[in-house]
């Protein structure tokens, strides 16, 4: 079966990837915020072998299958904007409600994280743009979860603090 046809991935790879990496880069921002938690950890867990380790893979399938392997500027910058596009505000926003979530913190679940997440992708832009041009169009579709949950570890110390920043 042709690897980009229409089916869903769910690996155990994947599934172990999302976890040890989604966990360890959130791991980082509550230590570096000192607001780690076990059930956070364990949380964000389950939301990375989970959540994550389905939906991204497959939007990663459906951006090649959508675009081609085609190697021209054009395909490449389509490639850049299709992930940018599902990495938006609303993206981070769910993000950051996941982590109150888990942190047992509902209470603290408001409108304000639109704000934060808006801010966030705003100022981010640049970043985000180099990060996912190199994970769409450097990197073979087999490994771009595991390229994107690194970046997005690295990103999640960037998230947590955006909330300090961007309140």
């Amino acid at each position: 079966m042709n690897s980009l046809q229409k089916r869903f991935e769910y690996t155990p790879q994947n599934i172990v990837r999302g976890a040890v990496v989604y966990a360890l880069g959130d791991c980082i921002a509550a230590l570096t915020l000192g607001e780690f938690a076990w059930l956070r950890l364990l949380g964000m867990m389950l939301v990375g072998a989970t959540l994550y380790a389905f939906e991204i893979p497959n939007y990663f399938r459906w951006i090649a299958r959508k675009v081609g392997n085609d190697s021209s500027l054009k395909a490449s910058f389509q490639r850049t904007a299709l992930a940018l596009l599902y990495f938006n505000p609303l993206w981070i926003a769910r993000h950051l409600v996941l982590i109150k979530l888990v942190s047992g913190n509902a209470h603290l679940v408001g409108g304000h994280l639109l704000s934060v997440a808006f801010w966030s992708f705003v100022v981010n832009i640049p970043v985000s743009v180099v990060a996912n041009y190199v994970i769409q169009n450097k990197i073979p579709l087999q490994w771009r979860f595991l390229a994107s949950a690194i970046f997005s570890g690295l990103m999640a110390v960037y998230y947590a603090l955006s909330e300090l920043f961007f309140q």
